[in-house]
């Protein structure tokens, strides 16, 4: 769960003014700098709740150069509501219409049928820099004397504009809202979580480091992966091999550990249970398996599987990467570290990563292969820091192996795909490995691979798959890449969300949206084939009842009556034949 007040060593995300969103670390005795909207110290923030929005003071008092206040709901809200009060059908008054009329303020356009004035526009006025007489060097000396949070300085700004009262209430709430946003002193504490985190490398950062992943599109992707917390089981069923349904997840993510962390915060998992441990210790050299004693000989020697701690069955997250070393950099602002884990993480066991060499050829890989054995005597006669690097590679080998070993076997329950790879490869390689009724799901910023991949999937590739029957062995062919039935009803879809303006006749869409990639959406179901053909037995017998026994009576009565009409022909022939 998401922590409800601001720790110390954490990200935290500030929503400015100007709708934009930065990512700082909280550490104590810093000092946090917003450009343009101030600076102040990291300590008035650490024990203080997410979700307020603060005002930055300065010169609070002769020894305190800055503070922080938390503004009201009363106070943040009461534009809001003035503009409520103040609709446009209240500016849109007959008897404030003829005023402006006569004084010549504006040009009145819109008219109903009768000839009224609905309301007018600023078409005709001309807005160019000498309307405001306040100059760029006064209101960076207003701004640098100035002990409040800017609503002094928006005030005198307006008031030193001299076509404001030309302005029609539309122009004056816009030219009112940008000079809010450039000169209010405040922001809003948000805690990091996944979709504003994709949000803020969307807009403020690479979007191409994220695959251009939108956060509406990350949110389709948790849906249709049904990625959830599974309730533990008992410990029988947790060895029995293969395990299936006990949460485990098989994830190709090359967004930076986005797709990581949303179905990480989806089953629980990302965020740690305590507070992180100060870098000091997290710095200091693993201890060897040693005796908590070290003077105690006569104890005996742990063997290395006594020190290694298990890696869990269920909720676990599978990562398969290209690289030596997976890209997990954004989940360093959730405070994991995947170059050094600190053991209070969750995802420092739920985790697990191996590569496709392991997976696919795992003898090839130097990681796979088994450290020489030492005999217990002669590892008592080495330093302690040649044991403790025997131990680690040991313990490092048992992982690996333990992963691969688990990865092998199968039995996932559901694929996520986020990778610049072909998904078709992808896919013939690990939808064997999900069991039935497990989600695949595949993302792509266009739309060209995914819908090649629905037509390898397709229910004509099926049917010419059912009737060619090629061998596992030519697999995959050039018609036939993959398997077209393992997976079910494959679907391409997508989703956008756009900011629009609505205001009375002004309705359309917002014109410095963010542009980029659509973002799609690949889903489909993993089925198992039934094996050998399927045959329908037994013949079926019509019930006899009234209708079927009427129904013979009709048939025995016609035909009596056609031999009654073949015997009165034939007498009448006969009777020709006489005469």
């Amino acid at each position: 769960m998401e922590p409800e007040v601001i720790r110390p060593n954490i990200y935290v995300v500030l929503r400015l003014p100007s709708g934009s969103l930065t990512v700082h670390e909280i550490k104590p005795n810093t000092l946090i700098s917003l450009g343009k909207y101030g600076s102040f110290q990291s300590k008035f923030l650490i024990g203080r709740p997410y979700h307020y929005t603060y005002e930055i003071l300065d010169k609070v008092d002769e020894k305190t150069r800055s503070g922080l206040r938390i503004v009201p709901p009363s106070e943040l809200y009461a534009d809001v509501k003035d503009e409520e009060a103040s609709t446009p059908a209240d500016l849109e008054d007959e008897e404030q219409a003829e005023n402006d009329s006569r004084e010549g303020r504006g040009q009145f356009e819109v008219v109903d049928q009768k000839g009224e004035v609905l309301f007018r526009t600023n078409r005709n006025i001309v807005d160019d820099a000498r309307s405001q007489t306040m100059t760029m060097e006064e209101i960076e000396m207003l701004k640098a004397e100035g002990k409040g949070s800017g609503k002094d300085l928006i005030a005198k700004i307006l008031d030193s504009h001299s076509a404001l009262d030309q302005k029609t209430a539309f122009a004056l709430a816009k030219y009112t809202m940008r000079k809010t946003k450039k000169y209010l002193r405040r922001f809003t504490v948000l805690p990091v979580d996944p979709p504003l985190l994709a949000r803020w490398m969307l807009t403020e950062k690479d979007a191409s480091k994220t695959m251009e992943l939108r956060e509406e599109t990350l949110a389709l992707v948790g849906s249709w992966s049904n990625i959830h917390f599974t309730q533990s089981q008992t410990a029988e069923d947790l060895n029995e091999p293969p395990r299936i349904g006990q949460g485990r997840w098989l994830i190709i993510d090359e967004t930076g550990g986005l797709l990581v962390a949303a179905a990480a915060e989806k089953i629980g998992i990302l965020h740690p249970t305590s507070p992180r441990i100060p870098r000091e210790k997290a710095a200091q050299p693993e201890q060897p398996i040693t005796d908590q004693d070290n003077n105690d000989t006569s104890a005996p020697q742990r063997t290395p599987t006594k020190r290694k701690s298990p890696l869990p069955p269920s909720n676990t997250i599978t990562l398969i990467h290209a690289n030596s070393q997976p890209n997990l950099s954004l989940l360093r602002y959730f405070n994991f570290d995947a170059a050094n884990p600190s053991p209070s993480h969750p995802l420092s066991r739920h985790l697990k990563t191996l590569s496709w060499l392991q997976l696919l050829h795992p003898n090839d890989d130097n990681a796979c292969t088994e450290p020489e054995l030492v005999p217990l005597e002669l590892l008592q006669t080495w330093k302690s820091g040649k044991r403790s690097n025997y131990h680690r590679k040991r313990r490092r080998w048992e992982r690996i192996t333990s992963i691969v070993r688990d990865t092998r076997e199968g039995g996932f329950d559901g694929l996520v795909v986020a990778s610049f790879m072909s998904s078709t490869t992808i896919l013939h390689h690990l939808v064997p490995l999900l069991r039935g009724a497990a989600q695949v799901v595949v993302y792509s910023p266009s739309i060209e691979p995914l819908v090649e991949l629905a037509d390898y999937y397709s229910t004509a590739r099926r049917v010419a798959f059912l009737n060619e029957s090629p061998a596992p062995e030519i697999m995959p062919t050039e018609d036939f890449p993959v398997n077209p039935t393992l997976l079910l009803a494959p679907t391409v879809q997508t989703v956008r969300c756009r900011p629009w303006q609505v205001l009375p006749g002004r309705t359309h869409p917002v014109m410095t949206g963010k542009g980029g990639a659509e973002g799609y959406v690949f889903t489909a179901t993993r089925v198992l084939p039934a094996e050998g053909g399927v045959e329908a037995r037994g013949v079926g017998k019509k019930r006899k009842g009234k209708g079927s026994e009427r129904g013979q009576e009709g048939k025995e009565g016609k035909r009596e009556k056609v031999v009654e009409s073949m015997q009165v022909v034939e007498d009448m022939e006969e009777g020709d034949m006489m005469l």
